[in-house]
This record gives structure tokens, C-alpha cells and sequence, in this order.
């Protein structure tokens, strides 16, 4: 089947459309983000153990894995705008039900619900990106996208938290509802039609079809398990980072939120500059630095002991920068590895494995960790050597990502696109 592309957009047009995917990234991000900080208020009001408010939060993170998985099937078949308008009018009701929520067991079922067309969200944004997109500036367009996650960290979080504290635990929900609301019509009116996938001749597939496409090409397996890798080096880490620097470091409650403001600050300018280092000098080669690069905060963040808070910060702060950048570079690979026509599907899929590996990689970390009596916690260090070996383990696996690439402009070795794809 020949290769199809969508129809140039204007420079106007493209910056409009990356406007709105960052803020559908930015809000249901937020979204996920918000109920953590919110634990200990609703554990009081709802007189619930952490055992259950362990289950509210990972609730988002398995229904967004399971659904994502069963919309593989489904996605490629319908325009990505049209994907995005069903997806994004879900996740609103589903936040709204979160903000209406009278008891823990409707709120449990909220989250559910919130999970399985949020936790999609990305991977059809993704999809966009892929079509709509060119390769050779696929790298800034992610850049800017992902942005998204920093900025949730410095906005929404600390926002969400001031009105609960100002209100009550509903009126982050209420007002979240409210700005979703806004980003729908901008939906209407930032993300063009994507049809170039759809084309009447091509067979609509079985699912066992669909899944044994993505199990006959590598580049896509290899995409899977560095998808997999790469969330075990990452949210091994991010639940315990905050438990540990107060119980090990020595920060108080209060100073946390100096180590999501600096990192989300930070990264919200690194991102971007990423992004276009990726498109200058070669997606992979960027990758494997920031790969490289991630080691030394992963190991020293793990086993840190008292420690000034100034070299404290430093190292969450580019504990962020590395995580983060490296995610970059990675995502365009990986929208490169399968064509147009079965993009959405396994993005959906590739969503859907990143969901369920950090939902795994949490409870794996949840068991290793533990406090003593003195209220440290142990083994935090057992995890930083994990995640160094599985980010070693993906410089290993990175490469493969470019062979039998499904896009032309990887293939195809040009002197301004391509070139720099093709050396490590």
C-alpha cells in the first residue's frame, strides 16, 4: 500500500494544532496528577485506609492500560479528529462525575471511568503528531507536546491544591471540568481532519490481526520493550522521591513542593530545546545521550542520605530533565516504527503497555521499599540499580527502532532529513 500523507499545514495552522494537543496533554495530565497530592484529605473524609487510596490512584492507571488496549482495534478505523472528540467528551464527564463524587465508592468508579478515555488521550495526540507531522521536525513538535507534563507539575498541581485548600478536595475536578470544557472547542477548531490513514481498498482487520502485525515487524516489538524498559527506570523511582526525601534527607513536607516547581519549571524550557536538538542532530543519537545521561541521577537520587537541600534539588532537578528528555526523542522513534494506516492502533497499544509497566513498576517498588524503625526507608537504593540496568539495557535496544522503519524520510537517507537518523 503507497505511503500517504496529509496535506501541508500553514505554519499558523501547525502552531494552532500543537497548542491544542499540549493543552488535551495538560489536562487530563493534571487530572492524574492532582489526586495524588490530595490523599490525605480524602483518606480523612472518606475514612479510608492507604491500602484504598492506593487502589483510587492506580484505578486511572490500569483502566487507561486495559482500554487502551481495546481501542488498538478500533482508532485506525475513524478520522484521528473525530478519536479525539469521542476521547476528550469522556474524559470531561468523567472528571465532572470525579467532581460530583459524594463517597469512595463513586469516586472509585469516577476514576475508572476517567482512566479509560484519559489515559487514551495521549496515544491518539501522539498519533496526530505522527500524522500531521513531518519526521524532521517531529522532534520539536514532541518537545513542545510533552511540555504538557512540566507544566502540569508548575500550574495545575499547585493550583489544584490552593483551591482544595480554599474550597474543598471537589473544586480542582469542578474547575478542571470547567477549563476541558474550553479545550473541546478548541479541539473543534485546532485539529484538522486526519483521514490520509483511512483508505477504502485496505481490508478491515481482525484484532488478532492487528496484533500479529505489530508481533511479525521487530522495530515494533523492540518499541514495546523499550517502552516497558524505560517506565521501570522511571516510575520505579517517582513514588518513593518524595517519601524518601523527607524520611532520608531531610526535607519537610512544605519544602517538596520546591522539587516539582524547580523540575517542572526546568523542563518546561529544556523540553522544547530537546526536541529540536533531536530534529538537528539525529533523534537516536539524542536518545542514547539522554539515556547515558539518566544513570547518574537515577543512582545517586536512590541512595542519597542527609544532604543539603540546594545539591538535593539539583539532582531531582535533573532527575526531571533527564527523565523527561529522553522521552522526547524516544516518542518520535517510535511514531516512526509503523505507518499511517495502523499508526493510531498501535500507539494505542504502545499507550497501553507504558500504562501497565508503570502501574508494575510502582507495586515492584512498593515491595521492595520499606521503613524501619527509625522511620527511613530501606532499599530505595536496590531501585536505583534496577533502573540503571533497564536504562542500560535501552541504549542497547534503541538502535533497532530505526531498521525497517515504516517511515520514507528514515529509509530514505536525504541530506537534510535523514542523515542524522542513521548513526547512534
Amino acid at each position: 500500500m503507497p505511503f500517504q500523507k496529509e496535506p501541508a499545514m500553514t505554519k499558523s495552522s501547525e502552531r494552532l494544532l500543537l497548542l491544542t494537543l499540549a493543552l488535551i496533554q495538560f489536562t487530563h495530565i493534571v487530572d492524574f496528577m492532582i489526586l495524588m497530592p490530595l490523599g490525605p484529605q480524602l483518606m480523612r473524609l472518606f475514612s479510608i485506609s492507604p491500602k484504598e487510596f492506593g487502589l483510587l490512584v492506580s484505578a486511572y492507571t490500569f483502566s487507561a492500560g486495559i482500554c487502551g488496549f481495546l481501542s488498538a482495534f478500533l482508532v485506525d478505523r475513524f478520522d484521528r479528529k473525530h478519536i479525539l472528540l469521542v476521547l476528550y467528551s469522556g474524559f470531561i464527564l468523567g472528571t465532572l462525575a470525579c467532581a460530583l463524587a459524594p463517597s469512595y465508592p463513586v469516586l472509585l468508579v469516577a476514576r475508572v471511568l476517567t482512566g479509560s478515555f484519559g489515559g487514551i488521550l495521549a496515544a491518539a495526540v501522539m498519533a496526530v503528531i505522527g500524522d500531521a507531522i513531518p519526521m524532521e521536525r517531529r522532534g520539536s513538535a514532541m518537545g513542545i507536546v510533552t511540555s504538557a507534563f512540566s507544566a502540569a507539575s508548575v500550574l495545575g498541581v499547585p493550583l489544584g491544591l490552593w483551591l482544595a485548600s480554599l474550597f474543598d478536595w471537589h473544586s480542582p475536578f469542578l474547575f478542571l471540568s470547567g477549563v476541558s470544557m474550553g479545550v473541546f472547542f478548541l479541539i473543534l477548531k485546532g485539529i484538522p481532519s486526519l483521514k490520509a490513514h483511512l483508505t477504502p481498498s485496505a481490508p478491515q482487520q481482525h484484532p488478532f490481526q492487528i496484533l500479529g502485525d505489530v508481533f511479525k515487524n521487530p522495530p515494533q516489538i523492540w518499541a514495546l520493550i523499550l517502552t516497558v524498559f524505560m517506565m521501570i527506570g522511571q516510575f520505579a523511582i517517582i513514588p518513593f522521591l518524595s517519601p524518601s526525601m523527607v524520611a532520608n534527607v531531610g526535607f519537610s513536607e512544605a519544602q517538596l513542593t520546591l522539587i516539582y516547581l524547580l523540575g517542572g519549571a526546568t523542563t518546561l524550557i529544556t523540553g522544547p530545546l530537546i526536541g529540536k536538538l533531536a530534529d538537528r542532530y539525529g533523534k537516536l543519537k539524542v536518545l542514547v545521550l539522554f539515556f547515558g545521561l539518566s544513570i547518574f541521577p537515577q543512582f545517586l537520587i536512590t541512595h542519597l542520605g542527609v544532604t543539603p537541600l540546594y545539591l538535593a534539588l539539583l539532582l531531582s532537578t535533573s532527575f526531571f530533565i533527564v527523565s523527561g528528555g529522553r522521552i522526547i526523542p524516544a516518542m518520535a522513534l517510535i511514531t516512526g516504527t509503523v505507518s499511517p494506516q495502523r499508526r493510531g492502533s498501535f500507539m494505542s497499544i504502545q499507550s497501553s503497555v507504558q500504562q501497565l509497566s508503570a502501574g508494575v513498576a510502582s507495586l515492584m517498588a512498593g515491595m521492595i521499599v520499606f521503613k524501619d524503625a527509625q522511620g527511613h526507608l530501606e532499599h530505595y537504593g536496590v531501585i536505583g540499580w534496577i533502573a540503571v540496568i533497564t536504562t542500560l539495557a535501552c541504549m542497547g535496544i534503541a538502535p533497532q527502532l530505526l531498521k525497517q522503519a515504516q517511515e520514507p524520510v528514515l529509509k530514505q537517507p536525504q541530506e537534510t532529513m535523514a542523515r542524522p537518523e542513521t548513526g547512534a
